[in-house]
This record gives structure tokens, sequence and C-alpha cells, in this order.
């Protein structure tokens, strides 16, 4: 089948090439000529513009969205819409905000489909989990570019409507963000405890049978093979934060508790602080009632 690919950065290009391995026609389209060049070199047909791109699709068009998520979306479908009927089928495959999503699939011509992509650059070689939302004639259409994009046919599925595809990639990362924390807090306490070990040499044993092991504690073992055992000047800085923002929010909205989502997303956000005010009360506090030393920067 054809598809059109629209943002072709590391996520897109992977997306182009995977489709164009299994197959099928790609073409597509960046507002960064290199990009698009880089999609030709694959064996997609380029386009310079969203009318020579919508143009060279012709009838069914079949468009996947790589774009940013946020003003990037919605100004690409502002472009693409009048060229959109509700034959044809667009997919969100960023990070969007599942609200959003839904909102988006009343507003768009074609039907929407929301599509939570997990997996990252190694999704290059095994292929990515999709996770979808919209209307099931949609998703069935685009089967065949899931199996190519995917790990293959378990590698994604129709979550239900509108907005669902995009609500259970935020609740992954949610959980995502608990594992890491998870792994993080037992090296630290390996790392700090009574013997003298070898953080790779843990991470590689847990790795070959353990009940924890994992693809992100093989990237644990990746870390301390090239940074170190003491993870050398990596920095006590973790960025990111909006979906699993989005987990926990949605999470007092259901009054669902979540605290070791809730946990991992404040430690995340401690990482960015010099110094808590709090934690700086808290110790001339104890001077205050107890007389304890106030340690003091220098």
């Amino acid at each position: 089948m054809q598809l059109g690919v629209i943002g072709l950065g590391r996520m897109g290009q992977i997306v182009v090439d995977r489709t164009v391995d299994g197959g099928h026609d790609v073409v597509a389209f960046d507002l960064d000529d290199d990009a698009v060049a880089t999609a030709a070199d694959a064996g997609a047909t380029p386009a310079d513009s969203i009318a020579d791109f919508v143009e060279q699709l012709g009838a069914d068009k079949r468009i996947w969205l790589m774009v940013p998520a946020g003003k990037a979306v919605d100004a690409t479908l502002n472009d693409l819409d009048p060229h959109l009927t509700e034959d044809d089928v667009v997919v969100d495959g960023g990070n969007s905000k599942f609200q959003r999503s839904v909102d988006r699939a009343d507003a768009c011509s074609a039907a929407y489909l929301d599509c939570g992509t997990s997996g990252g650059p190694a999704g290059a070689e095994v292929g990515f989990s999709l996770m979808i939302g919209g209307p099931e004639w949609a998703y069935e259409e685009l089967t065949p570019v899931f199996d190519a994009v995917a790990t293959g046919p378990e590698g994604h599925d129709r979550m239900g409507p509108s907005g669902a595809g995009h609500y259970v990639k935020m609740v992954h990362n949610g959980v995502e963000y608990a594992l890491m924390q998870a792994y993080g807090e037992g090296f630290e306490l390996l790392a700090n405890g009574r013997y003298d070990l070898d953080m790779e040499s843990i991470a590689r044993t847990w790795n070959n049978g353990a009940v924890i092991r994992s693809w992100l504690l093989e990237l644990c073992e990746e870390a301390f093979v090239e940074e170190g055992n003491d993870l050398g000047d990596v920095a006590d800085h973790v960025a990111g934060g909006s979906t699993g923002t989005w987990t926990v929010q949605e999470s007092l909205e259901q009054e669902v508790p979540v605290p070791l989502i809730y946990q991992a997303l404040a430690e995340r956000f401690d990482s960015r602080n010099e110094g808590r005010f709090s934690r700086r009360l808290a110790n001339r506090l104890r001077y205050g009632f107890g007389r304890h030393h106030v340690a003091r920067n220098e």
C-alpha cells in the first residue's frame, strides 16, 4: 500500500525505513530538506510541500504524522485538512495528550488514529510497540503498515476508540518512570552499601535469568560499561516529565492511587533543583527545636 509520512526526525525516518522495507510505497515530507533527502535515499518519494505531498498520494490518503506533540500537530492538521475526506486516514504517532487526540479526531475530516509509539531508536532494528485508538475500519486498513513498523502482528493492537491509544501510552510512560526509579534506587544502595561491588557485573548477572531482567536493565548494564562503575560525570538531572504528569493527573481524576509513579515523577522534578528550599528550611528548623548543627553551603 501507499503511505505518506510527515515528520522525518529520528523516529519518523524509522517509520519510513521499515515501511519501505516492508514492501510499501512511501511519500515523505518534512520542513528540513536534508531529512527529505535522507528519506529519498531510503527509497521514499520526496515531496517539497504539503500540496505536492497530498497530490502524490492521490485518492484514499493514508498519512502518518511523526511531528512533535502540541502545536506542530495542530499546524500540520490545519494544512492537511482541506485536502482530506472521510475516506482518508491520519495516524498521529507522537506523544500527544489523549484528550487532545479525542478533540482532533472530532475535528479532523479524515479518520484519525492516535498511535502511542514505544521502542525508541532500537525500533529501527526490531520494530516498535504500537498502541492505537480510533475507528476500527481505519485500524484494519492500516494493518499492513502497522505490521511493518511494529515488531510484527503481535507488536500492535487497537486499544479502543479515539484517545485510547495515547491513553495507554501515557500510562506506559508512567510505568516506565517507576521502573527507572526502582532500578536507580537499587543500584544506588548497591553502590553505597557495605560491599565494593561491580555494577556492570551485577546488571549483566541479573539480565541472565533473574526475575527483574528487562531491556531497561540491559540499558543499565550499557550505562555502566560506557560511563564507569560510578557513572563518571553523568549529571544528577532527569529531563522529561509531561507524560508522567498526565498519568498522575489522570489517577487523581479517576481516584486510582499510583504512589510509585507519583514518587518517580517527584524524584525526576527534584533532580532539577539546586538545593530544595523545603530541605533548607527543615535544616534550619532542626536547629530551632533541637539546636542541631546547621549545615551551610561554602
